[in-house]
């Protein structure tokens, strides 16, 4: 086993707690199947507002709770909830925040339009992970995101949080699929992202209309490596992934990718 035995998992979706999809699938098999190759694994979802509390015996961590982020001027307070895969013997940590997630559905509302914050939400769930491993004082060598929802992880890992010890050493791996959104996030949002450690010159990539490829394209610049997760995704991200000379992991079938992506994460960690 080579050094990088610790793995955190930023996922967008994870079954049984949402309807089963493709991501939702891998967020559940994946940190499984690499537990079960002997690393150490922790693994993040937004606490959307369809996920059944009762059912899936969510519960507030009170000692990592109680903290506020400030997006757009505004306090926003952080609650993570737990709950565990018992046949998986993994737990899943829960981004929850009554204005983002809590009586909110996951990208869309029940009328299948997009919220008009999901920027801000995104803004909020990639901080509050970060936020939460520090507590923690975990320190994954490998970070995984997968969604669109986790793309601005790899900006804030690498620029605001990059003197932390939790994430001083980590490699960031991105996963890309097919899944996506329509509506241009809102032009102030280059703004909305600023922190200690975050220059203008950093994000300089995101100009208007602020679409989902350009938001990939952000992660990509700050990964380690670039995995296509989906069979079909943006080919304009996946070869300005390939262009980067970030090692890059194409389309593996399910039954191949567990291996394919154990391998991965060596091959990124061992990348200067």
């Amino acid at each position: 086993m080579t050094k990088a035995n610790k793995v955190l998992f930023i996922t967008q979706e994870i079954t049984p707690y949402v309807s089963e999809s493709e991501m939702s699938l891998v967020g559940r098999n994946l940190p499984q199947a690499i537990q079960e190759k002997g690393r150490e694994i922790r693994t993040f979802m937004p606490k959307w507002g369809n996920i059944n509390e009762r059912r899936n015996q969510l519960h507030e961590v009170i000692r990592l709770s109680g903290m506020n982020l400030i997006i757009d001027d505004t306090d926003h307070p952080l609650i993570i909830k737990v709950a565990s895969i018992q046949s998986a013997r993994m737990q899943v940590y829960f981004i929850d925040n009554d204005d983002y997630f809590q009586n909110r559905l996951q990208a869309m509302d029940e009328n299948g339009e997009e919220y008009e914050d999901n920027d801000a939400r995104a803004i909020f769930y990639a901080r509050g992970v970060l936020e939460t491993v520090k507590k923690l004082r975990w320190c994954p060598d490998i970070i995984h995101c997968h969604g669109w929802m986790t793309a601005l992880a790899p900006l804030y890992i690498k620029k605001a949080y990059k003197d932390e010890p939790s994430f001083r050493d980590a490699k960031v791996v991105f996963s890309l699929y097919e899944d996506d959104f329509k509506q241009p996030f809102h032009a102030d949002f280059p703004n909305k992202l600023l922190l200690k450690g975050i220059t203008k010159k950093d994000i300089a990539g995101l100009k208007e209309p602020i679409d989902y490829a350009s938001l990939c394209k952000l992660a990509a610049d700050f990964s380690d490596g670039i995995i296509q997760q989906s069979k079909h995704v943006d080919e304009e991200v996946m070869n300005y992934a390939r262009e980067s000379g970030k090692p890059v992991l194409e389309y593996q079938s399910p039954e191949n990718f567990t291996e394919a992506c154990n391998d991965f994460y060596d091959k990124v960690w061992e990348t200067k």
